[in-house]
């Protein structure tokens, strides 16, 4: 019987607190841009970056891609009713970037 490897189970680990070291969805060198993504667009996005349990909450609020990019941090920490540590990397090391990278690309 083969037993799970130690290093899957770690960055398991990692991917369900959330940490700094989750990869994003990149295209082309870009983060994706969100305006066109359906609900279960936004839930898979999250689901991909670490953040099973969360991705729910966007879920059950039905938030799309549209909804996503107007998010303000205190939507997202109040919002969602999600747990602090978590809401916190969500919107910093997610919804932000995804905003200002969709921003940078319809600004030209």
């Amino acid at each position: 019987m083969k037993t799970p490897c130690s290093v899957t189970d770690s960055s398991m680990e990692d991917k369900a607190n959330g940490s700094v070291d989750t990869k994003s969805p990149v295209e082309n060198g870009q983060l994706p841009d969100p305006a066109s993504w359906g609900v279960a667009d936004v839930v898979n996005y999250f689901k991909a970056t670490g953040f099973e349990e969360q991705a729910t909450a966007f879920q059950d609020q039905e938030i799309d891609g549209k909804s996503l990019l107007l998010m303000t941090r205190n939507d997202v920490l109040t919002g969602l009713s999600i747990k602090l540590g978590p809401a916190l990397k969500i919107y910093e090391y997610h919804v932000k970037p995804l905003q200002t990278q969709h921003l940078k690309t319809n600004a030209s």
